[in-house]
Protein backbone atom coordinates (compact mmCIF):
# COMPACT_ATOMS: atom_id res chain seq x y z
CA UNK A 1 0.00 0.00 0.00
CA UNK A 2 1.45 3.40 -0.75
CA UNK A 3 2.27 5.72 1.19
CA UNK A 4 2.87 9.24 0.25
CA UNK A 5 4.54 12.20 1.85
CA UNK A 6 1.66 15.06 2.32
CA UNK A 7 3.66 18.34 2.70
CA UNK A 8 1.93 21.63 3.29
CA UNK A 9 2.39 24.54 5.57
CA UNK A 10 0.76 24.60 9.34
CA UNK A 11 -1.62 27.52 8.44
CA UNK A 12 -5.17 26.29 9.35
CA UNK A 13 -5.88 26.40 5.72
CA UNK A 14 -3.71 23.66 4.78
CA UNK A 15 -4.62 21.67 7.73
CA UNK A 16 -8.63 22.35 6.39
CA UNK A 17 -8.09 20.97 3.36
CA UNK A 18 -6.23 17.60 4.26
CA UNK A 19 -7.75 16.11 7.23
CA UNK A 20 -10.27 13.78 5.19
CA UNK A 21 -6.83 12.31 3.76
CA UNK A 22 -6.17 10.76 7.54
CA UNK A 23 -2.58 9.97 8.58
CA UNK A 24 -0.53 6.88 9.14
CA UNK A 25 -2.26 6.72 12.87
CA UNK A 26 -6.14 7.88 11.67
CA UNK A 27 -7.53 6.95 8.71
CA UNK A 28 -9.24 8.69 5.75
CA UNK A 29 -12.75 9.13 6.01
CA UNK A 30 -13.54 7.66 2.17
CA UNK A 31 -11.89 5.26 -0.10
CA UNK A 32 -8.42 5.99 -0.89
CA UNK A 33 -7.84 3.36 -3.08
CA UNK A 34 -4.92 1.89 -1.59
CA UNK A 35 -2.94 5.05 -1.00
CA UNK A 36 -1.96 6.41 2.42
CA UNK A 37 -1.19 9.41 3.17
CA UNK A 38 1.90 10.93 5.75
CA UNK A 39 1.22 14.74 6.53
CA UNK A 40 4.16 17.12 7.25
CA UNK A 41 4.04 20.18 8.17
CA UNK A 42 6.44 23.29 7.58
CA UNK A 43 6.79 26.86 7.01
CA UNK A 44 6.31 27.59 3.01
CA UNK A 45 9.83 28.69 2.17
CA UNK A 46 11.51 25.53 3.77
CA UNK A 47 8.76 23.52 1.50
CA UNK A 48 9.86 25.96 -1.30
CA UNK A 49 13.05 25.41 -1.56
CA UNK A 50 12.86 21.49 -0.46
CA UNK A 51 11.35 20.89 -3.71
CA UNK A 52 14.17 23.15 -5.46
CA UNK A 53 16.94 21.37 -4.36
CA UNK A 54 16.02 18.00 -3.22
CA UNK A 55 12.26 17.40 -5.02
CA UNK A 56 11.57 14.44 -2.38
CA UNK A 57 8.03 15.08 -1.15
CA UNK A 58 5.52 13.34 -3.31
CA UNK A 59 3.10 16.00 -2.79
CA UNK A 60 3.94 19.26 -1.21
CA UNK A 61 2.39 23.28 -1.19
CA UNK A 62 4.62 25.78 -2.96
CA UNK A 63 4.45 29.39 -3.32
CA UNK A 64 3.05 29.76 -7.48
CA UNK A 65 6.32 31.53 -7.55
CA UNK A 66 8.57 28.72 -7.05
CA UNK A 67 6.78 26.51 -9.93
CA UNK A 68 9.53 27.85 -12.55
CA UNK A 69 12.27 26.26 -10.78
CA UNK A 70 10.56 22.39 -10.09
CA UNK A 71 8.33 22.12 -13.18
CA UNK A 72 10.58 19.31 -14.90
CA UNK A 73 10.19 17.42 -11.11
CA UNK A 74 6.65 18.25 -9.76
CA UNK A 75 2.94 19.19 -11.61
CA UNK A 76 0.70 21.64 -10.26
CA UNK A 77 -2.87 20.40 -9.43
CA UNK A 78 -5.86 22.29 -10.19
CA UNK A 79 -7.17 22.26 -6.84
CA UNK A 80 -5.82 23.61 -3.40
CA UNK A 81 -4.82 26.69 -4.93
CA UNK A 82 -4.47 29.84 -2.56
CA UNK A 83 -5.36 33.56 -4.14
CA UNK A 84 -6.49 36.58 -2.81
CA UNK A 85 -9.04 37.79 -4.48
CA UNK A 86 -8.75 41.86 -3.98
CA UNK A 87 -6.97 40.84 -0.28
CA UNK A 88 -3.41 39.17 0.69
CA UNK A 89 -0.57 39.76 1.78
CA UNK A 90 -0.26 42.58 3.84
CA UNK A 91 3.69 45.26 4.43
CA UNK A 92 2.82 46.48 8.17
CA UNK A 93 4.76 48.54 10.50
CA UNK A 94 4.59 49.02 14.23
CA UNK A 95 1.29 51.56 14.48
CA UNK A 96 3.11 54.44 16.09
CA UNK A 97 5.43 54.57 12.87
CA UNK A 98 2.42 54.30 10.42
CA UNK A 99 2.09 57.92 10.32
CA UNK A 100 5.90 58.73 9.65
CA UNK A 101 5.48 56.64 6.02
CA UNK A 102 4.05 58.58 2.84
CA UNK A 103 4.90 56.31 0.05
CA UNK A 104 5.14 52.59 1.76
CA UNK A 105 6.96 51.48 -2.00
CA UNK A 106 9.65 54.58 -1.70
CA UNK A 107 9.86 53.31 2.43
CA UNK A 108 10.78 50.29 1.42
CA UNK A 109 13.47 50.97 -1.51
CA UNK A 110 15.50 53.43 1.29
CA UNK A 111 18.29 51.55 1.75
CA UNK A 112 17.82 52.19 5.61
CA UNK A 113 14.67 50.17 5.32
CA UNK A 114 14.81 46.78 6.61
CA UNK A 115 11.75 44.44 5.70
CA UNK A 116 11.51 41.05 7.50
CA UNK A 117 10.06 38.36 4.48
CA UNK A 118 8.50 34.72 4.85
CA UNK A 119 10.93 34.11 1.58
CA UNK A 120 12.02 34.98 -1.32
CA UNK A 121 10.36 32.12 -3.32
CA UNK A 122 7.09 33.70 -1.74
CA UNK A 123 5.01 35.30 -4.38
CA UNK A 124 4.21 37.75 -1.80
CA UNK A 125 8.23 38.59 -2.32
CA UNK A 126 7.86 38.41 -6.15
CA UNK A 127 5.50 40.74 -5.62
CA UNK A 128 6.52 43.29 -3.43
CA UNK A 129 9.75 43.51 -5.40
CA UNK A 130 8.14 44.22 -8.82
CA UNK A 131 5.88 46.66 -7.07
CA UNK A 132 8.83 48.49 -5.96
CA UNK A 133 11.12 48.42 -8.79
CA UNK A 134 14.34 47.65 -7.44
CA UNK A 135 16.11 45.41 -4.81
CA UNK A 136 15.63 46.50 -1.26
CA UNK A 137 16.90 45.33 2.19
CA UNK A 138 15.27 42.47 3.81
CA UNK A 139 15.83 39.30 5.51
CA UNK A 140 13.66 35.78 6.31
CA UNK A 141 12.08 34.79 8.94
CA UNK A 142 9.60 31.86 9.50
CA UNK A 143 5.98 33.74 8.38
CA UNK A 144 5.32 33.42 12.35
CA UNK A 145 8.02 35.13 13.57
CA UNK A 146 8.04 38.29 11.50
CA UNK A 147 5.13 39.85 13.38
CA UNK A 148 7.05 39.69 16.59
CA UNK A 149 10.28 41.27 14.70
CA UNK A 150 8.50 44.21 13.33
CA UNK A 151 7.16 44.86 16.99
CA UNK A 152 10.44 44.67 18.59
CA UNK A 153 11.86 46.92 16.34
CA UNK A 154 14.40 43.92 14.48
CA UNK A 155 12.82 44.82 11.25
CA UNK A 156 11.27 48.33 10.30
CA UNK A 157 8.15 46.48 8.11
CA UNK A 158 7.71 43.12 7.63
CA UNK A 159 5.65 41.16 4.90
CA UNK A 160 2.43 39.28 6.38
CA UNK A 161 1.30 36.15 4.80
CA UNK A 162 -1.15 33.14 6.26
CA UNK A 163 -3.39 34.12 9.76
CA UNK A 164 -0.90 36.77 10.49
CA UNK A 165 -2.94 39.03 7.83
CA UNK A 166 -6.22 39.01 10.61
CA UNK A 167 -3.62 38.94 13.46
CA UNK A 168 -1.61 41.70 13.08
CA UNK A 169 -2.69 44.51 15.07
CA UNK A 170 -2.45 42.31 18.62
CA UNK A 171 0.79 43.04 17.79
CA UNK A 172 0.45 47.05 17.70
CA UNK A 173 1.00 47.06 13.71
CA UNK A 174 -0.35 48.60 10.75
CA UNK A 175 -1.20 47.94 7.45
CA UNK A 176 0.94 50.29 5.20
CA UNK A 177 -0.10 48.04 1.92
CA UNK A 178 -2.35 44.99 0.93
CA UNK A 179 -0.27 43.15 -1.79
CA UNK A 180 -3.19 41.19 -3.28
CA UNK A 181 -5.43 44.76 -3.52
CA UNK A 182 -3.15 46.39 -5.00
CA UNK A 183 -2.91 43.20 -7.88
CA UNK A 184 -6.07 43.35 -7.95
CA UNK A 185 -6.41 47.15 -9.19
CA UNK A 186 -3.61 46.57 -11.43
CA UNK A 187 -4.81 43.25 -13.15
CA UNK A 188 -7.98 42.43 -12.73
CA UNK A 189 -7.27 39.07 -11.46
CA UNK A 190 -7.07 37.33 -8.29
CA UNK A 191 -3.52 37.10 -6.97
CA UNK A 192 -2.47 33.51 -7.02
CA UNK A 193 -0.25 32.78 -3.64
CA UNK A 194 0.51 29.65 -2.91
CA UNK A 195 -0.01 25.83 -4.99
CA UNK A 196 0.24 22.35 -4.52
CA UNK A 197 2.48 20.00 -6.17
CA UNK A 198 2.47 16.35 -7.16
CA UNK A 199 5.96 14.38 -8.20
CA UNK A 200 5.57 13.95 -11.79
CA UNK A 201 6.72 10.00 -11.55
CA UNK A 202 4.39 8.58 -9.48
CA UNK A 203 2.99 6.66 -12.70
CA UNK A 204 6.64 5.23 -13.38
CA UNK A 205 7.02 4.19 -8.96
CA UNK A 206 3.12 2.99 -8.48
CA UNK A 207 1.83 2.06 -11.57
CA UNK A 208 -0.17 3.82 -15.23
CA UNK A 209 -2.97 6.20 -13.46
CA UNK A 210 -1.22 6.80 -10.21
CA UNK A 211 -0.65 10.82 -10.87
CA UNK A 212 -4.21 11.24 -11.59
CA UNK A 213 -5.69 8.80 -9.29
CA UNK A 214 -3.82 10.87 -6.79
CA UNK A 215 -4.78 14.01 -8.34
CA UNK A 216 -8.11 13.27 -7.86
CA UNK A 217 -8.45 12.13 -4.14
CA UNK A 218 -6.72 15.68 -2.89
CA UNK A 219 -9.16 17.45 -5.07
CA UNK A 220 -12.21 15.17 -3.20
CA UNK A 221 -9.89 15.66 0.14
CA UNK A 222 -10.75 19.53 -0.32
CA UNK A 223 -14.61 18.93 -1.43
CA UNK A 224 -15.56 16.56 1.45
CA UNK A 225 -13.64 19.14 3.65
CA UNK A 226 -15.88 21.72 2.02
CA UNK A 227 -18.89 19.96 2.31
CA UNK A 228 -18.35 18.91 6.27
CA UNK A 229 -16.89 22.59 7.71
CA UNK A 230 -17.96 22.74 10.79
CA UNK A 231 -16.43 19.16 11.67
CA UNK A 232 -13.39 20.37 10.17
CA UNK A 233 -13.20 23.62 12.10
CA UNK A 234 -13.80 21.64 15.06
CA UNK A 235 -11.10 19.27 14.16
CA UNK A 236 -8.72 21.85 13.37
CA UNK A 237 -9.55 24.62 15.71
CA UNK A 238 -7.76 23.03 18.88
CA UNK A 239 -4.44 23.83 17.22
CA UNK A 240 -4.77 27.22 16.50
CA UNK A 241 -5.84 28.43 20.03
CA UNK A 242 -3.88 31.56 18.87
CA UNK A 243 -7.35 32.33 16.76
CA UNK A 244 -11.27 32.48 18.20
CA UNK A 245 -13.66 30.72 16.18
CA UNK A 246 -14.72 33.53 14.04
CA UNK A 247 -11.42 34.63 13.04
CA UNK A 248 -10.59 31.07 12.22
CA UNK A 249 -13.92 30.87 10.20
CA UNK A 250 -13.05 33.96 8.11
CA UNK A 251 -9.71 32.87 7.89
CA UNK A 252 -10.92 30.18 6.25
CA UNK A 253 -13.61 31.86 4.05
CA UNK A 254 -10.86 33.77 2.78
CA UNK A 255 -8.85 31.01 1.28
CA UNK A 256 -10.93 27.80 0.97
CA UNK A 257 -13.66 27.98 -0.99
CA UNK A 258 -14.72 26.57 -4.46
CA UNK A 259 -11.94 28.02 -6.22
CA UNK A 260 -9.64 26.04 -4.20
CA UNK A 261 -11.48 23.27 -6.05
CA UNK A 262 -10.70 24.50 -9.26
CA UNK A 263 -9.61 28.03 -9.95
CA UNK A 264 -11.73 28.74 -12.68
CA UNK A 265 -11.01 30.46 -16.30
CA UNK A 266 -9.64 33.99 -14.23
CA UNK A 267 -7.53 32.13 -11.83
CA UNK A 268 -5.86 30.08 -14.69
CA UNK A 269 -5.32 33.71 -16.35
CA UNK A 270 -4.09 35.01 -13.28
CA UNK A 271 -1.04 32.11 -12.72
CA UNK A 272 -0.40 33.07 -15.97
CA UNK A 273 0.04 36.14 -15.74
CA UNK A 274 2.01 35.52 -12.00
CA UNK A 275 4.82 33.41 -13.95
CA UNK A 276 5.20 35.62 -16.81
CA UNK A 277 5.86 38.52 -14.32
CA UNK A 278 8.27 36.59 -12.23
CA UNK A 279 10.14 35.67 -16.39
CA UNK A 280 10.02 39.20 -17.31
CA UNK A 281 11.31 40.68 -14.50
CA UNK A 282 14.00 38.59 -14.54
CA UNK A 283 13.44 37.11 -10.37
CA UNK A 284 12.05 33.33 -11.89
CA UNK A 285 13.16 30.57 -14.89
CA UNK A 286 10.23 30.47 -17.83
CA UNK A 287 7.60 28.12 -16.49
CA UNK A 288 6.44 27.02 -19.85
CA UNK A 289 3.28 25.83 -20.56
CA UNK A 290 0.78 25.47 -17.63
CA UNK A 291 -0.19 21.69 -17.33
CA UNK A 292 -2.13 21.30 -14.32
CA UNK A 293 -3.43 18.66 -12.89
CA UNK A 294 -7.03 18.23 -13.20
CA UNK A 295 -9.65 17.05 -10.28
CA UNK A 296 -11.69 14.59 -12.52
CA UNK A 297 -14.77 13.03 -11.32
CA UNK A 298 -13.84 12.24 -7.79
CA UNK A 299 -13.62 15.54 -7.01
CA UNK A 300 -17.23 15.60 -5.92
CA UNK A 301 -17.45 14.20 -2.31
CA UNK A 302 -20.38 13.37 -0.10
CA UNK A 303 -22.73 16.24 1.00
CA UNK A 304 -22.83 16.72 4.42
CA UNK A 305 -23.01 19.57 7.01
Amino acid sequence: MPLLTLAHSPDPDDVFMWWPLGSESEPPVFDTHGFRFHPIAEDIQQLNRRAITSGDLDITAVSIHTYPHIKDRYRLTSCAGSFGDGYGPKLVVRADRRGRVADPLAFVADPSTLVAIPGVNTTAFLVLRVLVGREFRFVELPFDEIPGAVQRGEAAAGLLIHDAQLTYARHDLAELLDIGLRWRDAKGLPLPLGGNAVRRDLDERFGPGALEAVGRLLCRSIAHALDHRREGMERIGARYPELDSSTLDRYLSMYVSQRTLDPGPDGRRAIAELLALGRSSGLSPDAGPLDLLECGPLAQGPRGD
